[in-house]
Formats: C-alpha cells, structure tokens, sequence
C-alpha cells in the first residue's frame, strides 16, 4: 500500500489525463496573474508624469479607460479560467467516484463484513468532494497566486531592490509559521473526518432501522447515541478551529508587517531622492498584489490538509486487495453439465470455525438439500460455492474445474441465488428482474413471474412492470418481494440453482404453488436448496445433514428417517415446520 503522504499527489496525477485542458488553464492563469501589474503601472505614471504636466491633464481619461481596460481583461481571462477549471476538475472529480465504485465492486464481502455501510458511503461521496478542493481551489489559489506571487515579486525588486528586501522580509516568518501548524495538520484533520464518517453511518443505520427503533421505543436512546457522536464531531471541529484562530491572524500580522516596512524605508527613500511619490504607491500597490497570494496559499495550506484527510481515506479503498480472479481467470464453457463437488472443505469467519472437512456431491439435475440447526453452515456452502468467501482449505469443483482458478463473473453467471432476506433495489418492477438478464423481453418476464406465482400481485400494481418498489422494495409484502426475487433467479435460467430458504416468506398454499414451479425448473439442473420445512426436501436426490459445521448425516427422506438419527430428532421436534 502506498504511505498515505502521497494522497495529494495522486490526486493531482488525474491531472495527466485531460492536458488540454491543463493547459489552458496555465495559459490562462498565466496572463492573468501578469495582468494585475497594469494598474499599479498606469497609478504610477499618472501620479509621476501626467498630475505634474498641466499639459497632459487632458490624458487622464485614456490613462482612467486604459485602467479599466486591464481590469476588463483580468476578469475576462479569470472568467475563462474558471470555466476552463470547472470541466477540468468536474472530469476528475467524475474519474475518481468511478474508479473507487469500480474498486468496490471488486472487492471481497469480508471487506464489507468489517466496514459500516454509511463509512462507504461517506468516502465516496463526502470524502472525494473534499479531495475535490484541492483541485478546485489548490488550482485556482495555488496555481494563480504562484505565478502571481513570482511576477509581482521580480517587477518589485527591479522598482527598488531594496525597498523590495524590506517588504519581503516577512515571508520567512510566514513559512516557519505554515512549518508548525502543518506538523500535526493531518492528523486534526483525519480525526475530523473519521468523527463525521462515524456520524454518518449512525445516522444510516437508524434511517434504515426506523421501524426498529419505534417498535422498541428505543428514540430517546438513539437520540443519545446521535448526540454524543455529533459531539465527536464538534470537538474535533473545534480543536481544527483553534488551530486556525490562531494561524490565520498571527500571519495576516506578520504580512502587514511588511507594509509596515515600506512605508517607513519607502518614505526615507523618497527623501533621499531614490524615489518618487508615484514609485512609493506603485510600490504599495505592488504590495497588496504581492500579499494577496501569500494569504491565498495560506488558505491552501488549510485545504491541503483537509483533503489529503479525506484522500487517505479514499485511497485506502483504493489500495485495498480485490477480491482474487475478481476481473481475471478462467472461463466455463457455455454448456456445463453441473457437476458440483465440495471436497474437504474448511472455512472459518477469522478466528470462528464454520465448516470442517465437508464433502458433498451434486452430480448434474439432482436436488440436494442442506439441513441443520441455525448457525450449522448451511448457508456458508451456498457462499463459498458463490465464492464470497475464499475457502481456507479443500476444493469446490465444477466438472472437476477448481472454482478458485475460475472468473467470478463467469462463475456466478451459471449461478442462480434466491436469499433468505429478499433484497430489492429501488425502481420498477421490470429494473429488478432485468438484473438477471439484462436484455430480458416483457415475455420472458411474465413468464417468470408465472412461475414464481408473482403474477398475479404484479398485474394489480398501478404501472405494473413499470412500478417502483421503493428503497429495499418496502411498497410490497414480504411474500411479494421473495416472489418477486424468486422470478429474477427464473429469469436468470442458470444451470446451476442455490436456494437458502427461498420459500420462507410465503404463505402455505402460495409455497405449494412456487414449490411446484421450482419443481419444474429443477429437472434438468443442479440445486442446492436450504429448507426448515419439510415439504421443501422430502424430495430432494439427497440430504445432507449439517451441525457444527460438519455433515454427520446424509442419504434420501426415507433412508434418514429410518436411521433415528439427528433428522429424524429434527422432523420429531418439527424444526422442518411438518412432522414426516
């Protein structure tokens, strides 16, 4: 992982990507910042040459026009600018959000597993908009007041070399005085925003657990929670406000300490004849210009820190290892038989062993059904098999191919996953069965949801197809949005079908009715079903028995009931929801 001090460069190495449009943005930077010495120039000469010479007076106006003219053209050229640096930094901006969702979606679910979802989403959002300063303002501010900073500083040193040592004098004040507030300007900053991250994820989870929090009447304990994290963020945004109370003014002082300077050394050089009154205003105009950008990379310097904060944090998604043959490895061809098989198979959430030593074999068509007390592994199978996780020992084979040597867009297109916990993305109907097949007709829809028993619901919605389901498909029941979720694995038709409690949501008859259309689609594929109830795998090919995460039984309905062994306790303690 690259050291996070480079956060900022990187940043600006998006830069190389649009040159042209770098480059207007110097040349227009550029001009601007030489333009800004035309009016001290023209101050001079009117005071010098035309206020003295009566014959001249009548010049006032072209020299008050030509002023006016170099501010027209100074703000023309910042207008041009400006445009030029909001494409610019609007591209990169735009380069950056792409390449981190591109890194998340490659990432392993363990990643997830660790990480709250409201974080993620602070550092793809909040935290790159903060990055995005830097190129906004770290251009604009930097860039512009670098170049204004070099241009005025040379014309003032060729004015009065030593009136200008004066005036400058400040400056090494100004830089021992950004030395020690950017020592620990990182850290405030990145526990600024790890404060707001923490806030925000608070305030996701509570917005999408609403109903919990009412049922348990748990607002005023929440509220609690919400309040004291927002302190968090307070303290940290204050300790950052300290340090700027005081940095800000001490070197705005240490800056008019230099107008302080020329007016005295200015003064003793207009009595001693070196210069004229017109030279000392050019020289206090000079001034002003030449301290505006100093002032300006004093506030970069504030942003710098607040973006590289938020830049680690984004690049640390980005620096994270993907998940392996996420985007590479072998294919499978496009007709397999389905031949699965888990051979001493070993897998444990870090230190909490889950499965150990599983065998199981699902020759092509045959239904096998996993079993078990909750928390056995049964649905870790089903994972590993999704490769979610990386098994830490054993193999899972597709006729005889490693899963592992596997692409795991090519693995889970032969894949068709029914959770537990129904999940429906916020749209329409017809976008969350298109998931499964993107080129899908309306045909091939209805006919899944046929099959599914999901027509019916489906047909009485007010745009039907065209419908939304609201966030996480909160406008339809529980037996609805399985129904629905079941449809999208139907639509899917892949050879291969992991079902983990797919029926558990429905009601008896609307179960009997999908149970009779999974029946159907089973026939000529392979399915790994998890089912408490019985009706679900009496009639699976085979039964494996799952507890502590290993198989202690397996074989057919009839063949475990005769054995009185653990499925048999199970199907008498009506775990399976029907006693045999």
């Amino acid at each position: 992982m690259r050291h996070p001090t480079n956060s900022v460069l990187r940043v600006f190495s998006y830069l190389r990507r649009y040159p042209g449009l770098a480059t207007a943005q110097f040349v227009c930077a550029t001009l601007m910042a030489v333009s800004v010495i035309f009016f001290p120039k023209i101050t001079q000469i009117v005071i010098d040459r035309i206020i003295p010479d009566s014959s001249r007076h009548d010049e006032i106006l072209f020299w008050a026009l030509l002023a006016a003219a170099t501010y027209f053209l100074k703000d023309g050229l910042n207008c041009a600018r400006i445009f030029v640096n909001n494409h610019f930094e609007q591209n990169v901006i735009f380069d950056i959000r792409s390449d981190l969702y591109r890194k998340i979606q490659r990432l392993p679910l363990n990643w997830f597993d660790s990480r709250r979802t409201g974080d993620i989403m602070t550092r793809v959002v909040e935290d790159v908009t903060s990055m995005e300063r830097v190129l906004i303002d770290g251009i604009e501010l930097g860039l512009v007041a670098i170049i204004q900073l070099v241009a005025v500083g040379l014309v003032m040193y060729l004015t009065d070399w030593q009136v200008a040592l004066w005036a400058t004098l400040p400056i090494p004040i100004l830089i021992v005085g950004a030395w020690v507030y950017s020592k620990d300007a990182r850290h405030r900053h990145k526990a600024e925003r790890n404060a707001t991250s923490a806030l925000n994820s608070l305030l996701h989870d509570n917005i999408a657990g609403i109903r919990q929090i009412k049922s348990y009447a748990a607002e005023t304990e929440e509220h609690a929670n919400f309040n004291r994290l927002s302190h968090q963020v307070r303290k940290a945004t204050l300790h950052l406000m300290k340090w700027w109370a005081f940095y800000n003014p001490s070197m705005s002082f240490a800056s008019m300490l230099g107008y302080v300077l020329v007016l005295g050394f200015g003064a003793a050089a207009i009595i001693e004849g070196r210069m004229t009154l017109g030279d000392m205003t050019f020289f206090f105009l000079l001034l002003s210009l030449f301290y505006e950008p100093v002032g300006k990379l004093r506030q970069l310097n504030q942003m710098i820190f607040s973006s590289r904060a938020a830049g680690d944090r984004v690049f640390e998604i980005m620096d994270s290892e993907d998940e392996a043959n996420a985007a590479d490895g072998a294919s499978l061809p496009a007709q397999i038989n389905a031949h699965v098989r888990f051979e001493n198979v070993s897998f444990a959430y870090g230190s909490q062993p889950t499965l150990n030593g599983v065998n199981l074999n699902a020759p092509p068509g045959h239904t096998i059904a996993l079993v078990g007390s909750t928390g056995a592994g049964k649905s870790t199978v089903l994972s590993l098999l999704n490769r979610f996780y990386e098994l830490n020992s054993g193999t899972i084979t597709i006729d005889g191919t490693d899963i592992s040597s596997l692409s795991k867009n090519s693995l889970r297109e032969r894949l068709g996953y029914v959770t537990q916990e129904a999940f429906l993305f916020n749209g329409t109907v017809r976008e969350n069965l298109s998931l499964a097949k993107r080129d899908a007709t309306d045909e091939e829809m209805w006919r899944a949801l046929t099959a599914a028993n999901a027509e019916p619901f489906v047909r009485e919605l007010p745009k039907q197809l065209d419908t939304s389901v609201g966030e996480r498909g909160v406008k339809l029941s529980g037996g609805e949005k399985q129904r629905l979720s079941i449809a999208r694995a139907l639509l899917k038709d892949a050879p291969i079908l992991l079902l983990d409690e797919a029926t558990a949501s429905v009601d008896s008859e609307t179960e009997r009715q999908i149970q009779a259309a999974l029946d159907r689609l089973m026939k000529n594929r392979t399915a790994f079903v998890i089912a408490h109830r019985l009706s679900t795998i009496q009639n699976a090919d085979k039964i494996y028995v799952f507890e502590k995460g290993q198989v202690i039984e397996q074989g057919t309905h009839a063949d475990l009931l005769t054995r009185e062994g653990k499925y048999a306790e199970l199907c008498r303690r009506s775990f399976l929801a029907e006693k045999a």
